[in-house]
C-alpha cells in the first residue's frame, strides 16, 4: 500500500538508522573542520605572497593624531635605532591595551626607501607567526571556559582561592591538564611532563616541586614508600591539602587493581604489603574528611542532605570524587578479608551525599554493596555493616534512587536465599528482617514495589492453578518463593503494627495496608495447592508467615481449616510403622523425603506442629470477647477426630456395653492423643473463662468501641491458654538450642577432620621430598 513503509524500511529504522545518522554527523563534522583547516592554509599562503611581492598597497586616507605622525615616514631600519622610544599615551587605561605597529594584511602604507629582502622576510615571519597564534587560541578554548569558571571564584570566594594558590596550585593549572588526567584515569593513567606554571601560582614547597617535577616527567613508574604515605597523610589530616589527596587517590586506584586483569597503566606500583595496607586506611579515613572539609554536607532533622553540587568547588573536586569512588567499588568486588571490607564500607557512608548525582556510579555501588550484604556465606557482622551502607542510601536519597534500591535489595534478597538449610536459615532470616526495615523508610515507594513484585507473585500462582502442567507447581514450592511470601508478611507486620509503629492509630493508616489482603489470599492459594502429606512442611512454613500477620495487625484470617484438614489426613489416622529415622527439621524442610511418609516419627513431628500452630493462632484471640464462640467448631472436630483414632471402640451386646479392641482403627499414637487432648482442655478453659467475665458487660455486639475495648488491659498470659502458648514457645526454644548446639559440634568435627587431612597430605609430600633425597645421594 503506499500509506505504508515496506517491511525492510522499518527494519533499517529499527536497527541502523541511528547509527547512520551519527555516522553521517561525524564524517560532516570532519568535512568542515577540513574545510576550514584548507581556508586558513589558503588564506595565509595569499597573505604571505602578497607581503612578499614587493608591490605598494595605498591604504585609505584617515585623520592621525600627533603621536601617530610620529612613525609615518619612518623605515623599519629607522624605528629599530630609535631604541624603541615609545610616545606617552594621554589615557593610561588605553596604555594597557597599546600595542606596537605591526606590518599588517592587506592595504598598507610603506616608504619605498624600506624594501629590502631582509625586511620583507621579517615581515612574512610576523605574519606566519601570527596565524599560528590564532589557531592556537581556538584549540584553548575548551580550557579558557573552564578558565573562566575559576576566575569567577577567585571573586565570589577569595578565601578557597587564596588556600588552592596556596596549598594545591596544581589544582588551578590546567595547562598541564591535571584534572582532566584524573577525570579520565580509567582510559589512560602515564604521567604527564610536567608543564610551566603561571606565575602567579605558587607551589606548597620547593622541594615538593622539585620531587613532582621528577615523577612527573618520568616515564616509569613511582615506586610507593613508607614516607610518600606518611606525608601524604600528614598533608591531608592537618592542612586538608588537596595535592596530597590527589596523589592519594591516584595510589589507591593503584592498589584497588593491584590483581586485576585488564593491564591498566598506572602511574605508582606498590610491592610492600605494609605500604598497602598503610595506603588503604590514609585513603579510607582521610579522602572523606578533605571532600567534606571543601565542600561540607548540611543535614536537616529529617535526615535529608543537601551538598552544593553547583557550587565551583564541587565542580572541581568532581574528578577526584568519580576516581576515588569507582576505585573503592572495583576494591569491595574483590575483598574477602572480614575487617578489612568492614573499614572499606564504612568509608562509603560519607561519600554518599556527594554521589547522588551520579547514577551510574551509584548502581555499581548498590549492586556491589547488595551482593555483600546477600551472601549467606559472609560474616553477620560484615552483612551488617552493608546493610547500613543501604538504609543511609536509603534514607539521604530521592525517590528515583530509593525505588532502583529496593528492586535491588529484593532481587538480592531473592538469589540469596535460593539454598536453604540449617546453616544458611540464620542469615536469610537475618536479610529479611533488615531488608523490610528498607520499605519503612518511604512507605509510598515501598507500596509501589511491594504491590509490583506480590502481584509477580500471584501471576505465578495462577498460571500454576489454571496451566497445570507436570512440573508447573515447582514455580510456587520452592524456597525462593516461599521466602517471598515469609519477607512479605514481615513487611507488613513491622509498618502496619500500632505496637511497633506508635504513631499509627490503626494497622489501616498505614500506606502499606492494602497489601495485605491480596498477600494473604496469594499464601492461602499456595499452601494448598497440593494437598499432600508430602508437603506439610511447606503448608506449616506458610502457616506461620500468616500467623505474624495477624499477631502484628489484629486481623482475622481463618487458619484453623487448613490446620484441621491435616488432621483428616490418612498420616495422621493410620496406625504408623516404626522407624529409627532422626526426627525432621521442619524449619529447613519443603517436603518430605520419601522413607519419613508414614512413620512413627514423622506423625509426632507433624502432631507436634499442629498443636503449636493451632494454640498459636487461638492464643491470638485468647482475650477476645467471642472467643467462646470462636474455638466451639474447631473442638468439636478435634473430639471427634481423638474419638475416631482411639485405639478401643465399644460395642453394643445383649447384656450391656463392652469394650473391644479394634485393630483396623485408631493411630495407636499416645503421645500424639495426649497433647491433642491437653490442647481441647486448655481451649475449653479458656472459652469458659472468657464467659465469665463477658457476664457483666452492659453493651451488646453491634457496639464495636466496646468490644474493642473489653479486656484491653489484660495481659495474654494472664489467660490459660496464654500460659500454654507460652510453654509450648519455650520448649520449642530449647529444643531448637539443642539442635543448633548438635550442629555447632557436627561443624567443629567436620573443621577437625578436614584439617587432620590437611595434615597427613602434607606429611605424605614431605615423605616422598625425603625419599626422593634419599635416593638422589
Amino acid at each position: 500500500m503506499p500509506g505504508q513503509s515496506k517491511k525492510s524500511t522499518k527494519k533499517f529504522e529499527k536497527k541502523h538508522l541511528k547509527d547512520t545518522l551519527g555516522k553521517r554527523k561525524e564524517v560532516a563534522k570532519i568535512k568542515q573542520r577540513h574545510q576550514v583547516k584548507a581556508k586558513k592554509k589558503a588564506r595565509s599562503a595569499k597573505d604571505n605572497a602578497l607581503a612578499s611581492d614587493g608591490k605598494v598597497h595605498v591604504a585609505e586616507e584617515q585623520p592621525q593624531s600627533k603621536d601617530q605622525k610620529k612613525f609615518n615616514g619612518m623605515t623599519e631600519d629607522q624605528f629599530f635605532q630609535e631604541g624603541f622610544q615609545l610616545p606617552e599615551l594621554k589615557n593610561p587605561k588605553r596604555a594597557a591595551h597599546f600595542k606596537l605597529p605591526s606590518p599588517s594584511i592587506g592595504k598598507r602604507k610603506r616608504n619605498p626607501d624600506a624594501r629590502d629582502p631582509e625586511g620583507s622576510a621579517s615581515s612574512s615571519e610576523g605574519d606566519h607567526q601570527m596565524f599560528t597564534d590564532q589557531a592556537a587560541a581556538s584549540d584553548e578554548e575548551g580550557i579558557g571556559t573552564h578558565q573562566e569558571d575559576l576566575d569567577a571564584l577567585a571573586t565570589k570566594d577569595p578565601d578557597f582561592y587564596k588556600y588552592l594558590q596556596e596549598n594545591d596550585a596544581e589544582l588551578l593549572d590546567f595547562a598541564g591538564g591535571d584534572l582532566a588526567e584524573i577525570g579520565q584515569l580509567s582510559e589512560d593513567d602515564t604521567p604527564k611532563k610536567k608543564q610551566k606554571k603561571s606565575k602567579k601560582l605558587r607551589p606548597e614547597s620547593p622541594e615538593e616541586e622539585v620531587q613532582e617535577e621528577v615523577v612527573e616527567e618520568s616515564t616509569s613508574q613511582t615506586e610507593v614508600t613508607t614516607a610518600m604515605v606518611a606525608q601524604w597523610k600528614t598533608a591531608m589530616a592537618e592542612q586538608h591539602s588537596l595535592r596530597a589527596m590527589r596523589r592519594v587517590v591516584l595510589a589507591f586506584r593503584t592498589a584497588a587493581y593491584v590483581n586485576a586483569d585488564d593491564d591498566k597503566e598506572l602511574r605508582y606500583s606498590i610491592s610492600s604489603p605494609e605500604v598497602y595496607h598503610q595506603l588503604l586506611v590514609s585513603a579510607l579515613d582521610h579522602v572523606p574528611a578533605v571532600l567534606n572539609h571543601h565542600v561540607p554536607v548540611k543535614e536537616s532533622a529529617t535526615g535529608k542532605v543537601r551538598v552544593a553540587v553547583d557550587s565551583k568547588k564541587y565542580r572541581t573536586l568532581t574528578p577526584l570524587l568519580k576516581s576515588h569512588s569507582s576505585a573503592v567499588i572495583h576494591l569491595l568486588e574483590n575483598l574477602s578479608d572480614a575487617p578489612t571490607l568492614n573499614k572499606t564500607l564504612n568509608a562509603l557512608v560519607p561519600l554518599l551525599p556527594y554521589l547522588l548525582p551520579f547514577k551510574k556510579i551509584l548502581k555499581s555501588l548498590v549492586t556491589s554493596v547488595v551482593g555483600i550484604w546477600s551472601d549467606t556465606s559472609t560474616a553477620d557482622t560484615t552483612r551488617i555493616t552493608a546493610f547500613l551502607v543501604i538504609r543511609r542510601l536509603a534514607v539521604v536519597s530521592d525517590t528515583s534512587i530509593r525505588t532502583a534500591l529496593l528492586k535491588t535489595a529484593y532481587q538480592g534478597l531473592v538469589k540469596g536465599s535460593r539454598v536453604t538449610n540449617p546453616h544458611t536459615l540464620p542469615a536469610i532470616n537475618l536479610m529479611k528482617n533488615s531488608a523490610a526495615e528498607l520499605w519503612g523508610i518511604d512507605p509510598d515507594v515501598g507500596y509501589t514495589t511491594g504491590f509490583v513484585y506480590i502481584r509477580q507473585l500471584a501471576v505465578h500462582l495462577r498460571s500454576s492453578i489454571t496451566q497445570p502442567t507436570k512440573d508447573s507447581y515447582k514455580q510456587i514450592y520452592n524456597w525462593q518463593y516461599v521466602h517471598s511470601l515469609d519477607f512479605w508478611s514481615r513487611v507488613i507486620s513491622s509498618h502496619c503494627s500500632p505496637t511497633s509503629n506508635p504513631s499509627l492509630k490503626a494497622s489501616s493508616d498505614s500506606p502499606l495496608h492494602p497489601l495485605l489482603y491480596p498477600l494473604v489470599q496469594i499464601t492461602l492459594g499456595a499452601l494448598r495447592l497440593i494437598p499432600t502429606p508430602t508437603y506439610y512442611p511447606l503448608r506449616f512454613q506458610l502457616t506461620r508467615s500468616l500467623l505474624r500477620i495477624s499477631r502484628a495487625t489484629t486481623t482475622y484470617i481463618p487458619l484453623a481449616p487448613s490446620l484441621l484438614e491435616v488432621f483428616q489426613s490418612a498420616e495422621m489416622t493410620k496406625p504408623p510403622k516404626p522407624s529409627t529415622l532422626k526426627s525432621l527439621d521442619f524449619t529447613t524442610a519443603l517436603r518430605v523425603p520419601k522413607p519419613y511418609l508414614g512413620t512413627r516419627v514423622y506423625q509426632d513431628g507433624v502432631g507436634e506442629q499442629l498443636v503449636e500452630l493451632m494454640a498459636e493462632f487461638f492464643g491470638i484471640w485468647a482475650k477476645h470477647i467471642a472467643f467462646p464462640e470462636l474455638m466451639l467448631p474447631p473442638v468439636v472436630h478435634l473430639k471427634r477426630w481423638l474419638k475416631s483414632v482411639s485405639s478401643a471402640t465399644k460395642t453394643k451386646v445383649p447384656n450391656g456395653l463392652k469394650t473391644t479392641p479394634d485393630k483396623g482403627k485408631g493411630n495407636k499414637n499416645s503421645r500424639l492423643t495426649s497433647s491433642v487432648t491437653l490442647l481441647v482442655q486448655k481451649l475449653e478453659s479458656n472459652g469458659r473463662w472468657i464467659e465469665e467475665r463477658r457476664r457483666h458487660v452492659d453493651f451488646g455486639p453491634s457496639n464495636r468501641e466496646g468490644v474493642e475495648r473489653f479486656l484491653r488491659d489484660a495481659s495474654v498470659d494472664d489467660t490459660p491458654l496464654g500460659a500454654f502458648v507460652e510453654g509450648l514457645r519455650r520448649k520449642s526454644e530449647e529444643r531448637e538450642k539443642i539442635l543448633e548446639q548438635a550442629r555447632e559440634a557436627e561443624r567443629r568435627d567436620r573443621a577437625k577432620d578436614r584439617d587432620d587431612e590437611d595434615g597427613m597430605e602434607i606429611d605424605g609430600v614431605e615423605g616422598d621430598e625425603d625419599e626422593d633425597d634419599v635416593d638422589e645421594q
